[in-house]
């Protein structure tokens, strides 16, 4: 394999406390890095990095792990528009649009869901995501969703079924023989193309007996929990997310005292996705209530038709930042190094000597930029295991 030296980097992010500034983002300045056989052997100053076969010039920009998108639903048919400004004009979001995506869904050929699943794939790491997760979910039939998550396997390993989304309108007058699909016949065609486990767990969706029932049955196939909790209103999604020590919970807009101290105790991290509160202009959470209390704090899109229409972790980090109160050091880390400790992944989310290769030269002399210039792309080069996969206008 060609060694590659990304030399002439002003600002390198590792996310690796043990490393540069002593920060949680080990910041080092004037430095350089090696990759061979996709994976960072060599980190530290410019004067003295080693020989390589090839050299990538950073040009004095910043370069910071590449962004984990740890909540996508990647793979559908179709739009909302029309729902997205009946919002604008008043409406409130009940989740009940979903129904519109799976429609669509269904009737769409594989072809077309690849396509589009790919732009929007494409889309993602030209803004510098390198590590994604994709559910399921748009099909609640047992042939759609496993068609979605074989599709979904085409683009990322970090697949979830989330058959458990809402109920189909065929199953609305019997919503136990739903949940008896979902943890049977469904499960059972799903799970040997899923690493995750995904219920909805809010109002209008999925109760907590419910959703206790999915993940029991997905644990039992050998998937992972994750949850979507507490969006919509006060529930159980939290506390249900602890009790299963699901990786993750996500959204969190409504939690009690006593929600935060089940999952701190818990180590459940709490991905938030501020895209979709800013796209259906609901509250933003608290994630100072989260940092406060020690949980880890992801970021993700919610790449989705209905409510985030987002590809973009940029976007993601500023939001974060004006809306939840987050500085740009810990919106960062979040969207890399938080992310990954969501999808419980040690190899990617950090720049550390033995990690994937996965990075971002950013056209800025600091990450804070992410931040500063909302709505723009400052991604200059993306690397996934050590290939550059995506050039911006520098």
């Amino acid at each position: 394999m060609t060694s590659t030296l990304i030399a002439n980097i002003g600002e390198l992010v590792t996310c690796d406390a043990s490393l540069g500034d002593g920060s949680a983002l080990g910041i080092l300045r004037d430095a350089a890095l090696v990759i061979d056989e996709g994976v960072v052997t060599w980190v530290g100053a410019a004067t003295d990095a080693p020989a390589a076969d090839e050299i990538v010039d950073a040009e004095g920009g910043c370069v910071v792990p590449g962004f984990v998108d740890s909540h996508t639903h990647l793979v559908f048919a179709g739009e909302r528009s029309a729902e997205f400004a009946a919002r604008m004009a008043g409406a409130s979001y009940t989740g009940g649009g979903i129904a519109t995506t799976v429609a669509a869904t269904r009737a769409a050929s594989t072809a077309q869901l690849r396509s589009a699943a790919a732009r929007r794939f494409d889309e993602m790491t030209a803004s510098g995501t390198t590590t994604l997760e994709a559910k399921s979910g748009y099909g609640l039939t047992v042939a759609d969703e496993a068609r979605l998550l074989e599709l979904s396997g085409e683009f990322t390993a970090e697949t979830t079924f989330l058959g458990a989304h809402v109920v189909p309108p065929e199953y609305v007058h019997n919503r136990g023989a739903y949940v008896d699909l979902v943890c049977g016949e469904m499960l059972a065609a799903c799970a040997p193309h899923a690493r995750w486990i995904d219920a909805f767990c809010d109002l209008g969706a999925f109760d907590a007996d419910e959703t206790r029932r999915v993940l029991r049955a997905g644990v039992a196939a050998g998937l992972m929990p994750r949850l979507h909790g507490n969006q919509l209103a006060h529930g159980s999604g939290a506390l249900v997310a602890a009790e299963f020590d699901a990786a993750s919970v996500d959204h969190c807009n409504h939690l009690l005292d006593s929600d935060i101290d089940a999952l701190a105790a818990a180590g459940v991290a709490a991905t938030l996705l501020p895209a979709a509160d800013f796209c259906a202009r609901t509250p933003y959470p608290d994630a100072r209530r989260l940092l406060d209390a020690g949980i880890t704090v992801a970021l993700a899109t919610d790449c989705n038709p209905g409510t985030s229409y987002v590809t973009s972790m940029p976007f993601v980090i500023a939001l974060a930042v004006r809306e939840l109160g987050m500085t740009p050091a810990e919106a960062l880390w979040a969207a890399t190094a938080g992310g990954a400790k969501a999808l419980r992944r040690a190899d990617v989310g950090t720049l550390s000597v033995g990690a994937r290769a996965d990075l971002v030269v950013l056209d800025a002399p600091s990450y804070v930029h992410l931040a500063y210039r909302p709505g723009s792309n400052p991604t200059a080069q993306v690397f996934r295991r050590g290939v550059r996969v995506s050039s911006g206008p520098r």
